[in-house]
């Protein structure tokens, strides 16, 4: 028998427990503020006073004392899918079409229906009842272990409810659900922001990504975050249906979001979508879209997957969300090439979940084609729910004696004269010394797919900038010769500097084509950096290349070489590149050296839908055994790998005579080289 104090301890976690799945999951309280303090008080005493009773499933535990220095990487046992979207009522029909021809003639098929919630996707581990992990999605196949701060989500059970009631084996779960931010809590969390001068959130999903990756657990505790659980995976299940799934998972404690239906055909999942986009405005979070899922799971298991997308369920994305608002003004930004990009200062207007005061112009022939003018009224809309962009002008509104809006003849940063290419549409900046360009180049210079400098972001640089501090790629490396200087910085101090220099000093193991991606080559992505890298082996080999033999490399053409060419006829640029070699940047790759086989020098093209690999990972198999991969089909190719769905480059290999292989017989060559 537990001794007075254990059996107490025991008693009020239990209770704590009761009251916080009636408070943030039924939304039905039944004690007070105060009595609920009252209780966790009691609970906190109890266990200061005897840690040795302390368990990672006490309410106290919610909220680690911690901080997190970094997130561990964890392979998903099931992967995390992406939905493929549909946008139309066709495309719907299209998908029940691809369920029925994937099961046997006559076989019934049901749909359940969901709200697709805006918010972030997590992947819960629940061993023997209790809590195990939590991770994001990641890639897919492995995503961040971020338990740490979804243990202080309070309507996240850390133990499960009425488990022995449930008929089947539930030892060892995983639960995926969609963390959010209702909006008013959004709002009000920018408010106190904005009260404490600090930057606001854009909306309420980057909110609840932001916070669920920050490294102190205590300020994740703070925000207003929630969750819905939407599917069950269990090895062992005995459920026949999702819908049952999701009525266990009420049962066991989570919050399932009350509005999902079970359809028993298409003509019934149109009409529960069409509903669902009336309900959209009214609903105190976001949903951008409705989730269809195939009901039986033996249905969903026999219709499977293909490339990273189940076959038995689809989103259906709502139209996007438009508003109306007064264009006061049009700003010219500078970008990293020099390029100038004109963006619309908007009367704030409320769209979307956040509030809008800018939106992209893309280009001066796009003001021209819609006939933008400053203090017109315009329609913007989120395009994906995400980057506002103005779609077009109310002109009945237009003033009388509006003017057309011209293009900017000088540089909004450094009053340089624009210049603009024939054949393009933007107006560039030809300064390399002008303070936004300098910007914009070492924002994707410290990038994560560039040098990956941890600490380097955007306000930073900006701030290292304006106050001189950097000027150039290689001012980064010279900033450790700064530091006293950097720590007296108002809000960045010994720690930040510390961490920045170490990052700094980390990226220097960063390899080859990274670099080469990073000091800003213009039509050098990081695909293209990783092809040079792959050939000329050193930055000397390429410097030293003519434009023949760099448009000789394998798909690259003309403008890239030329746009190579120009730049290490640069002298400033010749300088740089021998300055970063002096700091320690790699500017070499060791040659591959490969073994006979199938694929060695061999061009593949890969068409249609992979259901075992993505397109991605085909690529880099074939890759990694010194194989090329083409996106258009010619006679020197040597083989197309048609999935599903295959269309007009099928048909082109077919008519050169060019070898055509399943995704099967790929797998199969693959493995035959192993």
């Amino acid at each position: 028998m537990p001794a007075p104090v254990e059996k107490r301890i025991i008693e009020l976690r239990k209770i704590i427990s009761e009251n916080d799945y009636k408070y943030y999951v039924l939304a039905q309280p039944e004690i007070t503020d105060e009595e609920y303090d009252s209780l966790y008080k009691e609970l906190e005493k109890f266990e200061n006073s005897n840690p040795h009773l302390i368990t990672p499933d006490s309410p106290t535990q919610r909220v680690g004392k911690d901080l997190t220095k970094e997130f561990a990487t964890v392979k998903h046992r099931f992967p995390m899918l992406s939905l493929a979207n549909t946008y139309e009522e066709s495309e719907l029909l299209d998908f029940d079409r691809r369920v029925r021809d994937g099961l046997p003639a006559g076989e019934d098929v049901e749909y359940v229906v969901e709200f697709k919630i805006d918010g972030v996707s997590i992947n819960l581990n629940y061993l023997k009842g209790k809590l195990n992990t939590a991770t994001t999605r990641g890639d897919g196949t492995e995503g961040d272990d971020v338990t740490v701060n979804i243990r202080t989500i309070r309507s996240v059970p850390l133990e499960l409810k009425n488990v022995k009631n449930a008929g089947q084996d539930l030892s060892d779960i995983e639960v995926r659900g969609e963390i959010y931010m209702e909006m008013g809590d959004f709002s009000e969390l920018n408010s106190e922001r904005a009260e404490r001068g600090e930057k606001l959130f854009a909306n309420p999903r980057n909110s609840a990504a932001g916070t669920i990756k920050m490294q102190d657990p205590r300020i994740v505790a703070s925000r207003p975050l929630k969750i819905f659980v939407y599917y069950l995976l269990n090895s062992k299940d005995t459920s026949a249906t999702h819908n049952e799934n999701l009525l266990l998972l009420k049962e066991l404690g989570f919050r399932v979001n009350e509005h999902h239906r079970l359809c028993r055909n298409i003509n019934e999942v149109l009409q529960v979508c069409g509903e669902y986009e009336k309900m959209r405005d009214s609903l105190p979070y976001e949903i951008d879209g409705a989730v269809i899922k195939v009901n039986s799971l033996s249905q969903q298991k026999r219709l499977g997957t293909i490339a990273k997308s189940p076959r038995w369920a689809v989103a259906y994305k709502f139209r996007a969300k438009q508003a109306t608002t007064k264009l006061n003004g049009i700003t010219w930004q500078v970008g990293r090439t020099g390029a100038i990009t004109p963006v619309a200062e908007l009367e704030p207007v409320f769209l979307a979940g956040s509030t809008i005061s800018r939106a992209t112009l893309h280009n001066y022939d796009e003001i021209q084609r819609k006939d933008i003018r400053i203090d017109d009224y315009v329609v913007i809309e989120k395009g994906g729910d995400v980057i506002p962009k103005v779609v077009s002008v109310d002109v009945s509104r237009r003033k009388k004696n509006s003017a057309p809006t011209l293009p900017p003849s000088l540089c909004p940063s450094c009053n340089s004269t624009l210049f603009k290419p024939e054949n393009e549409v933007a107006y560039y900046c030809e300064n390399a010394m002008c303070p936004e360009q300098i910007k914009g180049r070492l924002s994707h210079f410290a990038a994560r797919g560039a040098m990956d400098i941890e600490g380097l972001g955007d306000a930073l640089i900006d701030l290292f900038v304006d106050l001189g501090y950097l000027k150039s790629y290689d001012d980064i490396f010279e900033l450790k010769a700064k530091r006293d200087e950097l720590v007296r910085i108002e809000r960045l101090g010994e720690k930040s500097i510390n961490n920045l220099i170490g990052s700094i000093e980390e990226c220097k193991k960063q390899p080859f084509n990274k670099v080469l991606f990073a000091i800003g080559i213009r039509y050098v992505g990081a695909g293209v950096a990783k092809k040079l890298a792959s050939h000329f082996l050193s930055i000397d080999a390429l410097i030293s290349a003519t434009e023949e033999e760099v448009s000789s490399v394998y798909e690259i053409g003309p403008s890239i070489s030329r746009s190579v060419k120009q730049f290490f006829s640069d002298e400033h640029n010749l300088k740089l590149i021998k300055s970063l070699k002096a700091h320690g940047l790699n500017f070499v790759e060791e040659k591959q050296v490969f073994q006979e086989n199938y694929f060695l020098n061999k061009t593949f093209v890969l068409t249609g839908t992979l259901s075992k690999y993505s397109r991605d990972e085909a690529t880099e198999k074939i890759l990694a055994l010194g194989g090329k991969v083409s996106s258009s089909v010619s006679k020197k190719t040597f083989a197309v790998i048609a999935g599903e769905e295959a269309g007009s480059k099928l048909e082109k290999a077919k008519n050169l005579g060019v070898k055509v292989l399943t995704e099967d017989e790929l797998i199969n060559l693959l493995k035959g080289q192993q």
